[in-house]
């Protein structure tokens, strides 16, 4: 009897040791601080794939930019100090020139994971970065330029933006440099609250989500239409991470990042018309550029983003290759 109590205490022991070692486990940094709506989208992903990956994939989260700086996390990921990281493609357009593709960017990543888009984008990623792109998360997302001091517009209309201190970031630099002349200020979001409270900016731009969660919207009194570019948030995998999951884990991985692109972007698009009544209801007032001065500005947007894609693909080896592909994969054909 105490044989058999062994071997069937060896056995479960075994299979339970079979069990554990069946799930793999990655570790995770986002971008942003946990209490941002973006970062709690992520973290929504992360509990669909741990439920629904339960004994086959886990994603463990360390934390937001408290435990690596948002700057640094793209070259933790290739690196792999981590495997994982929720991050705007933005912080490594140095590695990946392509990103403006998603910033310039006319629709969402429903329609560019349907036209092949994010699969040519991670194509891209893993030959040029090392990492796999596993999806376009909170897509669709527009941005606007918020300023403390009421703007001024030029004869035409088109706003003079001269003087002014802009917060710029690596998504629209050069659209505020070259076609507003502002005089632009590089800082993280993490030093925004405390450079609009001492008036180090008079403005900056943000997407149409989560300035409440930030508490910007305290200093900033005026939001300038129309809106312009899109987020560019995704989340980048260790090739070498990606390539030693088993078939399951990679499946759990990516149909749960397919799903939630979907769903982040139609949620997103509901959310982003909310809280930007709600700014205005607590007392933003929007400033609206009219017919030819809206359309220039639009279109001075777009032709940054893409002049900068163009040149720097131009300076690496495969040169612009995918250029023309990119800019049809990820815009829908205007309406005729």
């Amino acid at each position: 009897m105490k044989i058999k109590n062994i071997v069937i205490t060896a056995g479960m022991s075994m299979l339970f040791s079979a069990v554990a070692m069946a799930e793999q486990e990655i570790k995770a940094v986002h971008a942003f601080p946990s209490s941002l709506i973006y970062s709690q989208s992520f973290l929504d992903f992360v509990e669909k794939v741990n439920e629904e990956g339960k004994g086959i994939i886990q994603i463990r989260v360390l934390g937001g930019p408290e435990v690596i700086g948002l700057s640094q996390q793209p070259q933790s990921v290739v690196n792999g100090v981590v495997d994982m990281a929720y991050t705007a493609a933005s912080f490594y357009a140095g590695k990946i020139p392509e990103r403006d593709a998603l910033i310039s960017s006319n629709t969402n990543a429903i329609y560019a994971r349907e036209s092949g888009g994010i699969d040519l984008l991670n194509e891209i990623h893993q030959e040029k970065m090392g990492v796999y792109y596993l999806g376009w998360f909170d897509s669709g997302v527009n941005y606007n330029l918020y300023t403390i001091n009421e703007p001024k517009l030029n004869d035409d209309g088109s706003l003079d933006m001269s003087g002014i201190r802009l917060r710029s970031n690596p998504v629209y630099d050069a659209f505020f440099t070259d076609y507003l002349k502002a005089q632009p200020i590089s800082l993280p979001t993490t030093d925004v609250y405390s450079a609009l409270e001492r008036t180090v900016v008079d403005a900056t731009g943000w997407t149409q989500i989560g300035m409440s969660d930030l508490n910007w919207d305290k200093f900033l009194n005026y939001r300038i239409d129309p809106a312009f570019y899109s987020t560019d948030m995704g989340v980048i995998i260790n090739l070498d991470s990606w390539n030693e999951l088993t078939d399951d884990a990679k499946e759990v991985l990516q149909r749960v990042a397919i799903e939630h692109e979907r769903e982040s972007a139609e949620k997103f698009a509901s959310v982003s018309a909310e809280q930007q009544s709600e700014l205005v209801d607590n007392g933003m007032t929007p400033v609206v550029l009219k017919d030819d001065a809206a359309a220039r500005y639009l279109q001075a947007a777009k032709d940054a983003s893409l002049n900068r894609m163009r040149v720097r693909m131009e300076q690496h080896p495969d040169g612009l290759t995918h250029y023309d592909d990119l800019v049809e994969k990820f815009n829908k054909p205007a309406a005729k």
